[in-house]
């Protein structure tokens, strides 16, 4: 069957020289050939995620018509005002595959609300719901290396799709030819018969604006003097959050150089994610050279920001999506009960895979803390229940411990510009009052006890990945683990099984040990890995530390059988 589909692929006019160059070199290989064609990326509530290259296991331009025309055939189903909104960021062909998603809607009649520049994903979701679109689609592969991309696709709320409107659309692109069924008009068809318009200033206006008005003490950056070092990792946040910024009085910015314009083959970090150190390298040496106060990069698309804080030594180290989550959490409350501006009966939300730090930071300040599944689309589902009560005011700040953050419901997912804003607005302030981002992080330990939180991940490459995943996860099911390094298990929390969790199901494990750590384990969504996270508490690190190791190195042969 899939040399079918390839020889298919080989004969059909693909207008495109490296896919076309692509399927004449593998001729003969057939282990390459079944790779690309033996199956299709699958479109779920993440959308779509693959390699570059040809083949239905790969993204292309016909991948993403075929996704184009599923995702269209379900906005006509939806009424309202048949518009679909799109951006893409710095990736490699993220251009041709948000032009050729406008070309397939607007030749389904559905009206296009594209950037005319890369913007991240928070600006897709803000013009989503600015447009009260059906939809909207994102082009990336987040924090993923070069030769990746994706498509996200997001639902009328501006949150990313919910799982039964991604089954239809998933249902749709089954039926839907891969090479022929998707209809398309070219994208300046479209835009001579004005269905495909861009973004206007209005749009780009309003959202800096929505932004903006979540600073919890404004004005004070104007006089802190804060000395920042900025990486956008080649990606779409140069703008946007440089703009941010400079609007709220923090002027004294370097970009690092290599890092500063949209680059798809990320040549300075091979994996441009900021959760971990070889990005913010390039970043750290040059905070140590200016002297800045402060290091911080956000990821291709956007919606992450981690940083680098400066010690009192003069060394930089960097936090933890779990430690920001935390410190802004702390700070946001403080700060807006200290400004009188903390609404009533005030709510935060995090993942369940996130610190438990989180829950007694909340208790202390009066926050109402509500856990739910990972994955920010949850987060922006607790947004939207508030706002159908009228009560969306409650809602102060949600997070993620992979370093996705938001304050306010203006979009609904992770927005790494408001989370810059935020962490430099905080770290302005403690500046200002002698203090650090270091000092209050420290004194937050010495207040709840010295959490730590650290996350292992497994790889399971290849057609067989899944399977694996699924087995060690069917077997961790079906003979649970009764300790972890002499820690006896004393609960099991399964979220196959809402009727027990309250929350929708996923496939995640959660166990509490009897020390009070825990251990919690997740297959990713979108990638081939099975992530662990460990909870473990100890008087100081070196402590928390050792019992991580030992509980790592008991979990360890599960992933290795």
């Amino acid at each position: 069957m899939y040399m079918d589909d390839y020889r298919r692929w080989l004969e059909a006019d693909l207008l495109d020289y490296d896919l076309r160059k692509e399927l004449q070199d593998i001729e003969g290989d057939e282990d390459a050939i079944k790779d690309r064609f033996a199956v299709a990326l699958q479109f779920g509530t993440a959308g779509l995620r693959g390699t570059l290259g040809a083949g239905t296991n790969r993204m292309n331009i016909w991948v993403v018509r075929q996704a184009t025309q599923g995702v269209a055939d379900w906005v006509k189903t939806q009424g309202g005002t048949q518009c679909v909104a799109i951006s893409y960021d710095s990736r490699l062909k993220g251009w041709n595959f948000a032009r050729d998603a406008a070309g397939v809607l607007a030749a389904n009649g559905i009206n296009v609300r594209i950037y005319d520049e890369l913007m991240p994903v928070p600006a897709l979701s803000f013009a989503t719901r600015y447009y009260k679109c059906n939809a909207g689609i994102m082009v990336t592969a987040s924090h993923n290396p070069a030769k990746y991309n994706g498509y996200k696709a997001y639902g009328p709320d501006g949150c990313q799709m919910t799982d039964d409107a991604a089954a239809v659309v998933y249902d749709s692109i089954q039926k839907t030819d891969v090479l022929t069924g998707a209809k398309y008009m070219s994208f300046a068809e479209g835009v001579e018969k004005g269905l495909i318009k861009f973004v206007g200033d209005d749009c780009k206006n309003a959202l800096y604006e929505a932004i903006e008005a979540h600073q919890v003490r404004p004005g004070l950056c104007k006089t802190a003097g804060l000395k920042l070092v900025y990486s956008p990792l080649n990606g779409t946040g140069l703008v946007p959050v440089t703009r941010v910024l400079q609007d709220i009085g923090i002027t004294d910015i370097t970009i690092v150089p290599e890092q500063e314009y949209p680059n798809g083959y990320f040549t300075t970090c091979s994996y441009p994610n900021p959760e971990i150190f070889a990005a913010l390298e390039k970043g750290l040496e040059l905070a140590k050279e200016v002297g800045a106060d402060l290091m911080l990069a956000t990821d291709p698309d956007a919606d992450r920001v981690g940083i680098a804080m400066k010690c009192p030594d003069g060394s930089y180290e960097l936090v933890s999506g779990n430690e920001m989550g935390v410190l802004l959490l702390d700070y946001i409350s403080a700060g807006r009960i200290e400004k009188g501006t903390m609404p009533k009966n005030p709510i935060a939300v995090k993942s369940i895979v996130s610190t438990p730090l989180a829950d007694a930071v909340a208790e202390h300040y009066g926050v109402e803390l509500r856990h739910v599944l990972t994955g920010f689309k949850w987060i922006g589902d607790q947004i939207a229940q508030l706002e159908a009560a009228g009560e969306v005011e409650r809602f102060i700040f949600g997070f993620e411990e992979s370093y996705g953050y938001l304050a306010g419901p203006y979009v609904r997912d992770k927005d790494a510009v408001i989370g810059s804003m935020l962490i430099c607005e905080m770290a302005a302030y403690y500046r200002s009052i002698g203090s650090s981002i270091k000092q209050r992080l420290e004194e937050i330990y010495a207040q709840y006890g010295r959490y730590l939180n650290k996350v292992d991940s497994f790889e399971f490459p290849g057609l067989s990945g899944m399977d694996t995943m699924a087995g060690i996860m069917s077997g961790l099911r079906n003979e649970p683990p009764k300790e972890f390094a002499g820690k006896a298990v004393v609960k099991v929390t399964d979220y196959t099984k809402p009727e027990e969790t309250g929350l929708p199901k996923a496939n995640v494990l959660i166990y509490g040990l009897e020390d009070g750590s825990s251990v919690v384990v997740r297959p990713s969504g979108t990638e081939p890995k099975i992530k662990a996270y460990f909870t473990t508490l100890g008087k100081d690190l070196a402590e928390a530390e050792a019992e991580k190791e030992k509980l790592a190195e008991a979990l360890a042969p599960v992933f290795s059988a």
